[in-house]
């Protein structure tokens, strides 16, 4: 076998080309390659199991899976696999093209298959520099005569995901699922491969079961779920491979055995899982969703670091993640949807006093009473606002904020009168009918008159209501498509979902200086094809601080720290714990301030301003650090919660205790050494400046001391009080 080896930004791959000129994908990983790895038997196998080494090779190891419809596929794949794709086992290779360019280095593989289906296939593989991922898409083109019927197309495809050290799978394999949903979001679980059903059944001989593990998004909201990535390590050979689908809708990525080893398969949407094929006439192609594929440590958090990293790289360069102003919002725990010129004035006042930059005006604005099912026109309401709704946001302009308003372009409400006088084509239809959810349309972003809809809104609302920054929100889940102007459903919601992004493309080009929040019932479309354009995206609905501190703690897992807007909203009574731990969960990313902040005491009042100061100090080092979990990922269980964020010369440290009824309060204790009810060790030398000497100090609140000592490189924190938290600054 012909081998080519690319070792880039610390990942070493490694191709192989067969004697029939196929290309095989034979290692991708932060170590170095080892042929002994590939298709292991034992030493007791039976000689024809020895003699089947080269089989198995030929059989699997594609760089692409590529499935059309009505070809053979000869090998044994078991169930809904997306392995033994034809023509993806009929490919053979080309060339590779290899360039330099200003962001990387550059790959573009290019297979075809002549003699069946007649397709190319070309791989691209855009490294970036200073980082340890890649961003890999395929692109498939019907070179033939006759038209073929794409089924699937993978982004990345990896087998052997396992097969560094000597230990099985059952030993040595973990992978982490990062679950999402409605007030819930950023909930990371680790399990083995035994856990999820992969358990090595047949140690040392190879194994084809019919199992597989599958995360799999459906619909328009690409999180609603799960987030779109995923992290599996070794322990054995201390490595890891994590990967993160860069598409605004239906996407899959699954993990299953063939032929002694496992393999990985990553994509966009498919037509088992999403209702999805695309019919390819000849001469026409199509791309895959782009995917980001990475290598590091068998460290979660060495991993979401070079994520951080390559997702500041990709972005829309942009000044509100250079300037990372503060935000109010007057609707969690605040207005809720019900605004008015007199309940917004005092709020106005009290956001101006406490240092916020931006003053949101959420929903509600656009129509009196009741309006769930009426939004879509998105004009303001005299009721709500007399003397209209630029007598606000003048006032905000004129306490030195910029005003921004809530919108929800995607929907119609089905009792729109504009959405009664629209023609279905505007919607998205199935079986003849417009697809309704929570009584609302989606609106098909294909449409130029849907286009011409929502760019005189945009218009509107910067132009004449003098916003500057926009809440977009989305609170639907229109399925699995439309079946309007495409083969499939899910080949309408695909083309949908490209139109939309092309539409905000075209607005952050007229507007560049907007500021539009990403928002979908909270954290709901978390997703690098809207976070490489969008500066900021809503975390969470979370209505309860104590819950909130899982997200806070976690999110950047999930988004850059300078894009995760993140509630803080202290409540109408409480104490002055209660606004520490508000505003702590915001501190070390971006601090959504909401909340009565005019009826608060004085004593609390200065807690909030105190906070939003010393934010305004450290947040240079935020658009710059990388997440920080010194006691890994927390949980929602946990009595105690940690999360912070690292620089080449400092930390920040954030750490909350939450004693709550209902609560598996103990759940942390069971570490053993590691906490009591009221003390928790956090060990901090794995920090790269922490040397001989190590400095910790609280940063806030100044004047609410707290217990705490360093020994040995270790923080030991006291909280007395069943609710509390505290930031602070780790330095060498």
């Amino acid at each position: 076998m012909e081998y080519i080896k690319i070792h880039e930004n610390g990942i070493h791959i490694v191709f192989g080309i067969t004697e029939k000129r196929q290309l095989k994908l034979l290692h991708f990983s932060k170590n170095e390659f080892c042929e002994d790895d590939l298709c292991k038997v034992g030493p007791d196998c039976k000689a024809e199991d020895q003699a089947r080494r080269g089989q198995f090779i030929d059989e699997a190891f594609q760089l692409v899976q590529v499935s059309l419809s009505g070809y053979n596929r000869p090998y044994e794949k078991h169930g809904n696999k997306h392995i033994v794709t034809a023509p993806g086992y009929l490919l053979t290779y080309v060339g590779m093209e290899d360039s330099t360019g200003a962001i990387g280095r550059r790959l573009v593989i290019t297979q075809e298959d002549r003699e069946v289906t007649h397709v190319r296939v070309e791989t691209v593989m855009q490294f970036y520099n200073g980082t340890s991922v890649v961003r890999m898409w395929n692109k498939v083109t019907n070179v033939g005569e006759e038209t073929q019927c794409l089924e699937y197309l993978s982004s990345f495809c990896y087998t052997g995901i396992e097969k560094e050290g000597e230990q099985n799978s059952d030993a040595k394999m973990k992978l982490r699922v990062p679950y999402n949903g409605w007030q819930k979001e950023m909930g990371i679980k680790e399990y083995t491969f035994g856990d999820v059903g992969l358990a090595q059944t047949q140690p040392g001989v190879y194994q084809r079961t019919s199992q597989v593990f599958e995360v799999t998004n459906t619909g328009n909201w690409s999180s609603k779920k799960y987030l779109p990535l995923g992290y599996i390590e070794n322990t054995q050979a201390h490595t890891s491979l994590f990967w993160q689908i860069e598409h605004n809708g239906s996407w899959h990525y699954e993990v299953g055995d063939q032929n002694t080893h496992f393999y990985l398969c990553v994509s966009g949407p498919t037509e088992v899982q999403s209702h999805w094929f695309k019919n390819l006439l000849p001469g026409e192609s199509f791309t895959s969703v782009p995917v980001a594929v990475g290598v590091a440590e068998d460290s979660f958090e060495k991993a979401v670091g070079e994520l951080t990293k390559y997702r500041r790289l990709i972005r829309r360069p942009n000044k509100d993640n250079e300037n990372l102003p503060v935000v109010f919002n007057d609707y969690m725990n605040c207005l809720f949807g019900d605004p008015t010129t007199e309940k917004e004035l005092p709020l106005i006042d009290a956001a101006a006093e406490c240092g916020c930059e931006y003053y949101v005006i959420d929903a509600g604005w656009y129509a009196p009473g009741e309006w769930w099912d009426s939004v879509g026109e998105w004009q303001e309401c005299r009721e709500r606002f007399p003397n209209g709704i630029k007598e606000v946001t003048d006032y905000i302009r004129s306490k030195g904020m910029i005003p921004g308003v809530w919108l929800e372009l995607e929907v119609m409400g089905i009792n729109c009168e504009k959405a009664k006088m629209a023609s279905d084509d505007w919607f998205f239809v199935r079986h003849g009918r417009r697809v309704f959810d929570r009584s609302r349309y989606q609106l098909d972003f294909r449409n130029p008159a849907v286009i011409s809809h929502v760019n005189e809104v945009i218009d509107r609302v910067v132009n004449e209501y003098g916003a500057g920054y926009i809440k977009m929100d989305y609170n639907i889940e229109p399925g699995i498509g439309t079946e309007l102007g495409a083969e499939s459903v899910g080949q309408g919601m695909f083309l949908h979902e490209k139109a939309y992004l092309a539409w905000l493309d075209d607005v952050f080009v007229r507007y560049p200086d907007l500021v539009i929040e990403n928002c979908s019932s909270g954290g709901l479309r978390i997703d690098y094809a809207l976070l490489s354009r969008y500066s900021i995206q809503s975390t969470s609905d979370q209505e309860d601080y104590r819950n909130y501190a899982t997200i806070a703690a976690n999110a950047g897992a999930g988004v850059t720290p300078e894009q995760a807007a993140v509630w803080s909203y202290p409540q109408r009574t409480g104490d002055k714990e209660e606004v520490i731990y508000n505003m702590i969960n915001a501190m070390l990313a971006r601090i959504h301030q909401s909340g009565h902040l005019a009826e608060l005491s004085a004593a609390r009042m200065e807690l909030v301003k105190e906070g939003i100061a010393c934010y305004k100090k450290l947040r240079s080092d935020i658009r710059r650090a990388v997440p920080f979990y010194p006691l890994d990922v927390t949980d929602n269980e946990d009595l105690w919660a940690c999360g912070g964020l690292q620089t080449e010369d400092k930390a920040y440290l954030a750490v909350w205790k939450r004693q709550m009824e209902g609560k598996n309060n103990d759940r942390r204790l069971r570490a053993g050494t590691v906490c009591s009810e009221t003390a928790l060790s956090i060990p901090l030398g794995s920090l790269p400046f922490v040397g001989d000497e190590i400095h910790v100090s609280c940063l806030y609140p100044e004047r609410e001391p707290v217990s705490f000592s360093v020994e040995e490189k270790v923080l030991t924190v006291t909280f007395e009080k069943p609710v509390m938290a505290r930031l602070f600054l780790v330095e060498g």
